[in-house]
This record gives structure tokens, C-alpha cells and sequence, in this order.
């Protein structure tokens, strides 16, 4: 289903094109969740996929034989957003149960804590945490939670190494390198330099009066394009260093108990997302048109992410979806390897 793991940060095994991406379809599907899937993450250098559910489960699949590893249940705290660290079973997570917003690092392969994070407030239902993003590169992670918080954290020390507060729902984001992270909220997209956080943002960019919601900002794998997506249906790509408004996608809006999520392809040249109304789409960077579109009998946003450096994306809903290119209608790619 998908590359191994050698170099899979940086290459794609064939050029992704609109003609790939035409031609995609599902895989392997995994139909035994009893929730909704409400995060999920790919390691970067391993082929090894992790999924939060609803359900209070976390998963753990192993992506070249499409396997379920494990399954850990999170039933005392909950479990909502998730990913990996550095170490492939390893994983930080947000709980999901209205009185205890502590983060908590995770070992998957003994299902033990080896750390508690504390610090967004935890006493009301409405304050959770919705954004998690770590630095693969380093020890270091941020989290945003309606709260009105943002937090840098160091996965070695149980207290937070800085605070941000903001106006609005966050969303936040390392780049690749870990250099810069951004911040989203009210309309506009904040830079900062990791190292000076606390001296604000070198670069602030309005992504054109759109002031709903932001609900996820990510960058593509060479740092010069970030996205935001938006509760009103709105996926914006910007120019990261100039902040050069590139397009504007539109879908379904999303409910405010939903996600509206979007991954950059590889290589940056494709946005796939989806939509309030359960489809999903992919866009062109470049041309900024839509070059293919997947509808769903679903009423509500799958998660979607692009796996690193493979022909291959997922989607989570109330079931796990592989989707990966149908290479024998494509006749320019027939007994190529």
C-alpha cells in the first residue's frame, strides 16, 4: 500500500498528477470504530499511521501491511487529538472528557504515561484543546485550546516553557525544520520565530476577512506554503515567507463540533480536503482549480492527511480509509515500478 520507510520524507516513488490523483480510490477500509475518528497522524520516517477515536480508543497501524498493531483504550480521560513524536510509538494526546485538559505522553508499546503536561485550564467542558502540533526535528511541541491559549512545551519538562495568549480559537503549526511556528486565529496568520517567540510575530498575514473559526494550519513539506482552513468552508494557501494570498478553496461549512481539515500533497503541489458535507477534495496550487472531488453519504468533515512521501492519503470518519492511486487505468504507468 505504500513506499518503505527509507528516505520517505523526501520522495515520492512516482510524480503525484492531476491524472493520479483522478484515479484514486479506497484501498482498505477499517469499519471497526464505534465513534468518530477525531485525529490522526503518520511518523514521519516509519510506515506507522496512529488514529484517536470517539470511541476512547488510540490506534496504532502499521501502514505497509494495512494491520491494525494495537489498540489502546484512553477510557478515565478520553482521547481526542493526537500524534506522533520522534519515536514511532511514542505519541503525545489531549483528553476528551470536560475535566482534565492535561496533555500526556504515551508509549504504545506498553501502554504507560511518561509524562503530564499541565497547564490550559481544565475546569470547564468548553476550554479543550484543539490544536496539537510537535517539532519532529526536536523535543518540542505547542498546543491551543479555547482557553484562549497557546502553550510551547518541551516533552522533558511537565511545565510549560512559555504562554501566548490569543483572541479566538487557535490553530497552530511547526514547519518541517522547527525554525517557525504559526498561529491562526480572527483572520489573520501569525509567524514566529521558535527561538523569540516572546519578542511576537515577525509576520503577520490576513488571509482576506475571512474572521470565522480557524480550525487547521499547516505547511507544506519545503516550508514555503502554509494553509489555513476555516469553519466557514474556506481553505486559504499563502505564500509563508511573503505571505502572498495564493487561492482560496471552498467547501461545506462545518458544524462548530467539527473540523474542517486539509493536508498538502508531497511535494506541495495538491491540497486535498474535505467538506462539511462529507466529500472530499483536491485542488491544484498552482492553477488553483479543483482536479478531482469524492462524495461521501456522510454529513459531517472527515479527517484527511497526505502519508509522507507515498502515493497514498486517509481519511477518518466513522471508519478508516485508505485511498491510493489505481495505476492499470493509467496507461503512462503500466509496468512501470
Amino acid at each position: 500500500m505504500a513506499g518503505g520507510p527509507t528516505d520517505r520524507e523526501d520522495k515520492v516513488s512516482l510524480e503525484t498528477t492531476e491524472e493520479i490523483l483522478q484515479s484514486m480510490e479506497v484501498g482498505m477500509t477499517f469499519r471497526d470504530y464505534s465513534g468518530r475518528i477525531s485525529s490522526m497522524d503518520f511518523h514521519k520516517t516509519s510506515n506507522f499511521l496512529v488514529t484517536a477515536s470517539d470511541d476512547e480508543s488510540i490506534r496504532l497501524y502499521d501502514v505497509a501491511n494495512a494491520t491494525c498493531l494495537k489498540t489502546i483504550n484512553s477510557k478515565k480521560y478520553g482521547v481526542d487529538l493526537v500524534s506522533f513524536t520522534s519515536h514511532p510509538t511514542t505519541v503525545i494526546y489531549s483528553s476528551k472528557n470536560g475535566w482534565d485538559e492535561s496533555l500526556r505522553l504515551l508509549s504504545l508499546h506498553d501502554n504507560k504515561y511518561l509524562r503530564y503536561f499541565k497547564g490550559h485550564r481544565d475546569r470547564h467542558s468548553s476550554k479543550q484543546v484543539v490544536s496539537l502540533s510537535l517539532c519532529y526535528r526536536k523535543e518540542y511541541f505547542i498546543s491551543g485550546s479555547l482557553d484562549r491559549t497557546v502553550l510551547l512545551w518541551d516533552q522533558r519538562a511537565e511545565k510549560c516553557q512559555g504562554l501566548l495568549r490569543v483572541q479566538g480559537r487557535p490553530a497552530t503549526a511547526y514547519d518541517e525544520q522547527g525554525l517557525v511556528f504559526a498561529i491562526a486565529f480572527g483572520g489573520y496568520i501569525r509567524m514566529f520565530d521558535a527561538r523569540y517567540f516572546d519578542k511576537g510575530p515577525f509576520e503577520i498575514f490576513s488571509v482576506g476577512g475571512d474572521v470565522s473559526d480557524a480550525n487547521s494550519v499547516k505547511f507544506s513539506n519545503d516550508g514555503r506554503l502554509v494553509l489555513l482552513t476555516t469553519k466557514d468552508g474556506h481553505i486559504h494557501v499563502l505564500d509563508s515567507s511573503r505571505g502572498t494570498h495564493l487561492s482560496t478553496y471552498n467547501v461545506q461549512p462545518v458544524s462548530s463540533s467539527s473540523t474542517l481539515e486539509a493536508s498538502f500533497s508531497p511535494e506541495g503541489m495538491f491540497v486535498i480536503s474535505g467538506s462539511g458535507d462529507g466529500s472530499v477534495y483536491a485542488w491544484s496550487v498552482r492553477s488553483g482549480k479543483e482536479v478531482a472531488s469524492w462524495m461521501s453519504t456522510d454529513t459531517e468533515p472527515p479527517m484527511i492527511k497526505w502519508a509522507p512521501g507515498s502515493l497514498m492519503f486517509v481519511t477518518g470518519s466513522s471508519e478508516l480509509s485508505f485511498w491510493i492511486p489505481d495505476l492499470s487505468k493509467l496507461a503512462a504507468y503500466v509496468g512501470r515500478k
